[in-house]
């Protein structure tokens, strides 16, 4: 381009507009200015070089293809790339309901399948014998197949939300239709409904491992607050012994668990009794928990 237009002058000076145009497609970043005012400069010179033309219109047309090309080009790249953000973050919003979702079925149905489970046996026994038993075993399979049904209503519009309160009912419930002694202790400062929440699926994740796996006779529910804390402990006198299928995978179970509460900025650990026998799972969270609405919302029917 310089050497026409040196050589010639003339209409080859139109060249560096054309060259102008053709760097600002190609080049980007912080050197595209310096190159523009450089390839301005050099079209100036050369326009005052061969006699007859106006400089300063090569000059600004140079100028004015270079910038105003990359410019264009460089919102149509940006537009794209909010365009794949957008359509990453529908994507991502989507894998997490996912996830929601499956966690509260596991969770839900998995406790009360359980129940169930230990109600139904417990009615086989009885039927030979007292029959009037058995029915009333038969009765509370039906109320908590209903309250299941209402709890997938809930849990499919994302709606449920539960109490500690109501967890430590249904355990007693659920661990006494085992054969297991239920005993529940609660003390200290009352707790925010969203620490409630959290602490109420891990008492329903616990109790369903209790009644699955352990083959206990007793099981202890400790729920202690403070002004700064909340600790509960669930522990059992059975073997001692996690069930693979109790850990969960893909979020589920206490696993899952766990990954919440650290959301939340507490924490959860499971295994072995200290004591010798039976198993402990222990959570704690902090009682003002800077994001805990969030966490909640984002897990809601919540537990693991």
């Amino acid at each position: 381009t310089v050497g026409l237009a040196l050589g010639y002058g003339g209409s080859w000076l139109y060249f560096f507009p054309l060259l102008g145009l053709a760097t600002g497609a190609v080049l980007r970043g912080p050197w595209l200015g310096q190159i523009g005012l450089g390839l301005t400069a050099l079209a100036a010179a050369v326009s005052v070089y061969r006699a007859g033309w106006d400089a300063v219109n090569v000059a600004y047309g140079t100028f004015l293809s270079t910038m105003v090309t990359a410019a264009i080009l460089s919102l149509s790249e940006a537009v794209r790339e909010l365009r794949e953000a957008r359509e990453e973050l529908a994507r991502q919003a989507v894998e997490k309901e996912r996830l929601r979702f499956s966690r509260d079925l596991h969770d839900l149905l998995g406790h009360t399948m359980s129940v169930i489970v230990v109600k139904s046996e417990a009615a086989r026994r009885l039927a030979p014998r007292d029959m009037d038993a058995a029915i009333a075993q038969i009765t509370d399979i039906e109320s908590v197949g209903r309250q299941a049904l209402t709890e997938i209503r809930e849990a499919v519009t994302g709606y449920r939300e539960g109490s500690l309160a109501t967890e430590l009912d249904r355990a007693r419930s659920a661990l006494a239709a085992a054969s297991v002694e239920p005993v529940v202790v609660r003390s200290g400062t009352p707790l925010a409904p969203q620490t409630e929440v959290l602490l109420g699926w891990v008492v329903r994740e616990a109790v369903t491992n209790v009644v699955r796996h352990a083959g206990a006779t007793r099981c202890e529910i400790t729920v202690n607050s403070t002004d700064e804390q909340v600790r509960l402990t669930v522990t059992d006198n059975g073997t001692g012994d996690l069930a693979p299928s109790a850990a969960g995978i893909g979020g589920t179970g206490l696993k899952g668990l766990t990954e919440r509460l650290a959301a939340a900025g507490g924490s959860l650990e499971a295994g072995p009794s200290p004591r010798g026998g039976g198993f402990t799972v222990t959570a704690e969270l902090p009682v003002e928990a800077g994001d805990l609405a969030d966490v909640v919302l984002a897990t809601a029917p919540r537990a693991g």
